[in-house]
């Protein structure tokens, strides 16, 4: 018996062997200062290889910052210079020994920069006089939090540089064997806070109307498809809703679900590939509790109304449940995260569940 889970899925000209598919998750684990910031190090091998070896189809290593200052904690990955591109080499081989495509999400996490560990002091905001602290860039002088610093607001020309930046960042995501960029637009960091109006207060050409709150977006999109090869794909991860317009309760104005659908249009025409949909902002509890998969009907949305293909994420955890929302058409693949933590076989697991087959390394065939 086949299952849609288990199918391959090409885009462009490059074929992914399943839709079981691992999200970026921070690790936090980097070296924050030196020769080593930003390299991965044996436990993100670790780590990775595992999800690798236990069947996932494709697995998109965690944000990895632009800039120095871009990262969301001193430990994160980075791809700002050849010495992170060489360690990434060692881990991008062993996937795709594995028969799994890498991925890597590249960011710059904006007002949201410069905080510890989660699990550290609950992962508070380092102030740039702390050591391995900074001061953080935004579109506006608005601080994510009462705790966080107020961040400087970016000149034209420097949001131009990090345009530029990113571009140089994809390039050695090239040069270190990874198949698929994928762009974070989402989760309050610096490209959704452009995005949305609660973060972007700018009245020039890169605040204010829709269009010009997506143009930061558009331009990086534009100069990262400029250097990433045609026949590979290219990822971007959006908030679908900062869960403050839906909200009844909070007048707050946010980008919306509507506005997702609008984008998912300007980002296919400009050489996006795949939408890969989450959310931003406070999640109601009830709606968790009640709705497991919660955020696939956003994708839905996107899937429908933009015609971009899109993968899904968040609480889905059962393989049943997984394979119902492919099999409905909900979306074209299924991002496994905590399920995946949990267990690094899931893929496996699943196959054995539903009737598919997964990748199994040589050395395992006995099991």
């Amino acid at each position: 018996m086949s299952t849609n889970l288990f199918s391959p899925y090409t885009l462009r000209e490059l074929t992914i062997p399943n839709r079981v598919w691992m999200p970026p998750m921070c690790q936090y684990s980097a070296a924050p200062s030196g020769e080593a910031a930003g390299v991965p190090t044996d436990w993100h091998f670790t780590h990775l290889a595992a999800r690798a070896a236990g069947g996932t189809g494709l697995i998109i290593v965690e944000a990895t910052a632009i800039t120095p200052e871009g990262r969301i904690s001193p430990y994160d990955l980075g791809l700002w210079n050849d010495t992170q591109v060489e360690a990434f080499r060692r881990i991008t081989s062993f996937l795709k020994e594995q028969g799994t495509v890498p991925a890597v999400q590249l960011g710059h996490a904006g007002r949201k920069a410069s905080t510890e560990r989660t699990w550290v002091d609950r992962g508070r905001a380092l102030t740039p006089d702390e050591e391995h602290g900074w001061q953080p860039l935004a579109p506006s002088a608005a601080a994510f939090s009462p705790e966080h610093s107020t961040p400087d607001e970016l000149t034209v020309d420097q949001i131009h540089e990090i345009v530029r930046k990113f571009a140089d960042a994809a390039r050695r995501a090239l040069d270190a064997g990874f198949q698929i960029v994928e762009l974070h637009g989402a989760h309050g960091y610096l490209i959704h806070q452009f995005l949305s109006p609660q973060s972007n207060h700018r009245t020039d050409a890169y605040g204010g109307s829709f269009e010009g709150r997506i143009r930061f977006a558009l331009e990086v999109v534009d100069a990262v498809r400029a250097v990433w090869p045609e026949e590979l794909p290219l990822f971007f991860r959006v908030s679908a809703t900062d869960w403050l317009t839906e909200n009844p309760q909070d007048g707050r104005e946010g980008w919306t679900s509507q506005d997702t659908v609008r984008l998912a249009k300007e980002l296919q025409a400009h050489g996006v590939d795949l939408l890969d949909v989450s959310t931003g902002g406070l999640v109601p509890d009830a709606l968790i509790e009640a709705a497991p998969g919660f955020q696939v009907p956003f994708a839905e949305a996107v899937r429908d109304g933009a015609g971009l293909p899109v993968a899904t994420v968040g609480l889905i955890t059962d393989p049943a449940q997984a394979q119902d929302i492919l099999a409905s058409g909900r979306a074209d693949a299924v991002l496994i995260g905590r399920a995946l933590l949990r267990d690094p076989f899931w893929a496996r697991h699943a196959a054995a569940e539903l009737g598919g087959e997964v990748h199994s390394p040589v050395q395992y065939h006995r099991a």
